[in-house]
C-alpha cells in the first residue's frame, strides 16, 4: 500500500531558512555580490533596462493619472514635471552615483552624516518610506496589470468584476516565484523594455498623426483651456500647483542607483574609485530620463486631446490604461491585445524588481542595527512577509490604481528629497559653493512638491507612517529580544595584549573589569585591594585590568580590537572599544578561552542604582549593570557551563 511522504517540519524549516548561515555570517548584512570591476558587468544600456522595468512601466498608468489630476492642463503640468526631472532629479542622482558608487544610494549617504540613535531612527524613517515606495510599486503595478486584463475587449465580459482577485493572484504569483528562487535577468528586462517602448512609440506616433490630421482637436483643446484658465501665465501658475500630483513620473531614479554594481566598469577602475562604473551609470540615468521625458510629454498630449474626459474617471475605459485605450481605439483589438500583454508583463516585472529591491534594502541595514529577527536574514520568510503586506495594502485600497497613487508618490518624493538634501550637504562639505546653492534650490523644490503632495493626498503619508511605525516597533522589539546576543564579529589583539593574555592564562587567568576614571595609581591600587577583600583572595594573586570605552552605543555588530599597555610601571591594562561594555567583555573572555585553552575569571563590583534604569542604560547607551549582563551574554553564547568563563561579583 502506497504512502504519501509529508515533508518533516525540520525539512520545511531548512528550506525556509536556506542560505541563512551564509547571509548572516559574521553579522554581515545580506547583499548581492557585486560584479568585479573592470571587464565584468553589463553595458550601461542593458542595465538601464533593469531601471526601465520600474521607470518606463509607469507609462501604463501615468497618463491616465495625469489627466485625472490636471484635466486639460495635463500636458502643461507634465512639461513642468519634465523640467523638474531633467533640471532637478537627474543632477541629484548623477551626484549620488559619484558619492555612492556601490549602489547604497542616498540613505547610505545620510547615514554617514548622522551618528548614534538619531542616525538610526532617521534611517529607519527613510526605510519606512522606501518600503512604501517598493511595496506600493508591487501592489499598484499588479492592480494596473489587472486593469489592463479586465478592460481588454476579449476578456471584459468574463473578468469585469474580478480585478481584486486578479491583483491578489498576481501578487501571490510574484511571491511564489521568489520563494522558488528569483534572479534578475537583465536579458529578460532588455526584451520587455525594448518591446514595450517600441509598442508605445507606435501608439504615440499614431496618436500624434490623428491629432495633426484632425485639426479641430488642437483647436478645441486650446479654446477649452483658454476658457477655463484665461491666459498662459495663469495656466503656468496652476500647472506649478498641480504638477506634484504627477510625481509618479519621477520614479526609477533610486532604482537606477541601486543597480550600479551591475554596470560594466573599465580596466583601470578600483573598488575605491570605479570611474568607469560611475560614468556608465550617469549615462544610464541621463538616457533613461530623456526617454521617459519624451514619452511623458507626448503621451500626456495625445491622451488629453484624444480621450473623452469621462473615460478617465473611476470605472471609465481609460482609467489606469489611457495608452491601452488609444491602442485599441486606433490600432485595433489585435494590436491592443498585444499592447495589453506587453504592459501586463512589464508591470509584473516592475513588481519583481521592487520585491528584489526590498529584499536587498532591508537586510542591508536592519541586521547590522540588531533590528531584525534572526530569520530576517533569509529570503523566503521575508518574501512571505512582504507578500502578506501586499495583500493587505491591495485590500485596503481595493486594488484601485488612482487610490494608491498618493502613497506611491509620497514614497518616491521623500526618497528624492532626501537624496537632494544629501548631495547638498556633500557639495557643501566639498567646498563647492555653486553646486551647494543649486542643490539647495532643488531640495527646496522637492520639499515643496512633497509637502503639497502630502496635503493634497494625505493617504500617502498615512500609509508611509504605518510602515515607519511598524519598522521602528519591530526593530526596537527585535533589538530588545537580541539584547543579550553575542554580537562581536571578530577579536584582534595587539602584541602586548597577546603577551598579557598568554601570561595571565598560564598563571591565574584572573581579569578585573574596571570602569576607567582618572587612571592614576590610586585607582588601580584601590581596585585590586577591593577585589581581594570582596573575594577573599590572597595578596600574591596576579590580575590584568580590562577597560572598555563605549563608542557608538547604537551600533549592534562590530569587530573588537584589544590593546595592551603598562601603566605606572606595574599595572597591566587591556583597553577595548565597543558599543557595549558587557558584550565586549564576554567576547574577549570567550576569545581568551578559545586561544589559550583555559577558563578565565573576571571580577566585578556591583553597580549602584535602580536595576531597571541600569538595564535601560545598557540597552540605549551600552553601559548600566555590567556584571549580570556579561554573565547572561556568556550564558547564551556558551550553553556548556563547564566551558563558560567565570563571572565573580562582589
Amino acid at each position: 500500500m502506497a504512502t504519501t511522504e509529508h515533508p518533516s517540519p525540520s525539512r520545511i524549516r531548512a528550506w525556509m531558512l536556506e542560505g541563512l548561515s551564509d547571509m548572516g555570517k559574521a553579522g554581515r548584512a545580506a547583499a548581492k555580490p557585486e560584479p568585479e570591476l573592470g571587464h565584468k558587468g553589463q553595458p550601461w544600456w542593458r542595465v538601464m533596462c533593469l531601471t526601465g522595468v520600474d521607470y518606463f512601466s509607469t507609462l501604463g498608468y501615468q497618463p491616465g493619472i495625469a489627466a485625472l489630476a490636471a484635466g486639460l492642463l495635463s500636458p502643461v503640468a507634465t512639461i513642468v514635471l519634465v523640467i523638474v526631472t531633467l533640471a532637478g532629479a537627474l543632477p541629484v542622482y548623477r551626484r549620488v552615483a559619484e558619492e555612492s558608487p556601490h549602489g547604497q544610494g542616498s540613505i547610505s549617504m545620510l547615514e554617514r552624516l548622522l551618528t548614534f540613535w538619531k542616525g538610526k531612527l532617521f534611517v529607519l524613517t527613510l526605510l519606512g518610506f522606501a518600503a512604501t515606495d517598493f511595496l506600493i510599486t508591487i501592489t499598484l503595478s499588479a492592480a494596473d496589470a489587472s486593469t489592463h486584463l479586465v478592460e481588454n475587449p476579449h476578456l471584459a465580459d468574463v473578468l469585469h468584476d474580478k480585478r481584486m482577485l486578479i491583483t491578489l493572484v498576481l501578487i501571490a504569483l510574484l511571491g511564489a516565484v521568489f520563494l522558488k528562487g528569483f534572479l534578475e535577468a537583465i536579458g529578460v528586462a532588455v526584451a520587455l523594455v525594448g518591446v514595450y517602448l517600441g509598442l508605445n512609440a507606435v501608439v504615440v506616433v499614431t496618436g500624434l498623426w490623428h491629432v495633426v490630421t484632425e485639426g479641430h482637436v488642437i483647436t478645441d483643446w486650446s479654446n477649452a483651456l483658454t476658457a477655463e484658465h484665461g491666459n498662459v501665465f495663469v495656466m503656468i501658475g496652476v500647472a506649478l500647483i498641480i504638477f506634484p500630483k504627477l510625481a509618479l513620473g519621477l520614479s526609477g531614479f533610486e532604482t537606477g542607483v541601486a543597480v550600479m554594481p551591475h554596470v560594466k566598469g573599465e580596466p583601470a577602475d578600483t573598488e575605491e574609485k570605479p570611474t568607469g562604473r560611475i560614468r556608465g551609470t550617469k549615462k544610464l540615468l541621463t538616457v533613461a530620463a530623456l526617454i521617459m521625458s519624451a514619452f511623458l510629454i507626448t503621451t500626456s498630449f495625445i491622451t488629453t486631446l484624444l480621450i473623452p474626459e469621462k473615460a478617465f474617471e473611476a470605472g471609465g475605459e481609460a482609467n489606469g490604461r489611457a495608452l491601452a485605450y488609444l491602442a485599441h481605439e486606433y490600432l485595433g483589438n489585435a494590436f491592443g491585445t498585444v499592447y495589453d500583454i506587453s504592459t501586463i508583463l512589464i508591470l509584473w516585472f516592475a513588481g519583481a524588481s521592487a520585491m528584489a529591491g526590498l529584499l536587498n534594502l532591508m537586510p542591508r541595514y536592519l541586521p547590522r542595527y540588531g533590528m531584525a529577527p534572526h530569520w530576517a536574514r533569509a529570503v523566503r520568510p521575508m518574501v512571505i512577509v512582504f507578500t502578506l503586506i501586499g495583500f493587505l495594502v491591495t485590500w485596503i485600497f481595493d486594488a484601485d490604481v488612482d487610490a494608491q497613487g498618493g502613497a506611491y508618490a509620497t514614497g518616491v518624493l521623500v526618497l528624492i528629497s532626501s537624496a537632494a538634501i544629501a548631495v547638498t550637504i556633500a557639495a557643501r562639505k566639498a567646498g563647492q559653493r555653486g553646486w551647494t546653492i543649486a542643490f539647495a534650490v532643488i531640495s527646496a523644490v522637492f520639499l515643496y512638491t512633497t509637502v503639497v503632495n502630502i496635503i493634497e493626498r494625505p493617504d500617502g503619508v498615512k500609509i508611509g507612517a504605518c510602515f515607519i511605525a511598524g519598522i521602528i516597533l519591530v526593530s526596537l522589539l527585535s533589538r530588545l529580544a537580541r539584547a543579550f546576543e553575542l554580537r562581536v564579529t571578530s577579536v584582534e589583539l595587539d602584541d602586548m595584549a597577546e603577551r598579557f593574555v598568554r601570561d595571565i592564562a598560564h598563571r591565574t587567568g584572573r581579569f578585573i573589569a574596571n570602569e576607567p576614571g582618572s587612571r592614576d595609581t590610586a585607582e588601580y591600587r584601590d581596585k585590586i585591594e577591593q577585589i581581594r577583600k570582596d573575594h577573599d583572595l590572597p595578596p600574591q594573586e596576579d590580575f590584568v585590568f580590562v577597560e572598555v570605552t563605549v563608542t557608538d552605543p547604537s551600533e549592534f555588530e562590530a569587530g573588537l580590537t584589544v590593546r595592551g599597555e603598562v601603566l605606572h610601571g606595574r599595572y597591566r591594562v587591556l583597553t577595548l572599544e565597543s558599543s557595549s561594555v558587557s558584550n565586549a567583555l564576554a567576547a574577549f573572555l570567550l576569545h581568551v578561552r578559545d586561544t589559550t585553552g583555559s577558563i578565565p575569571h573576571i571580577y566585578f563590583e556591583w553597580t549602584e542604582g535602580n536595576p531597571f534604569a541600569n538595564f535601560l542604560r545598557f540597552f540605549l547607551f551600552g553601559q548600566g549593570e555590567v556584571a549580570p549582563v556579561t554573565r547572561e551574554v556568556l550564558r547564551e553564547a556558551e550553553p556548556d557551563r563547564s566551558r563558560r568563563p567565570n563571572v565573580h561579583v562582589g
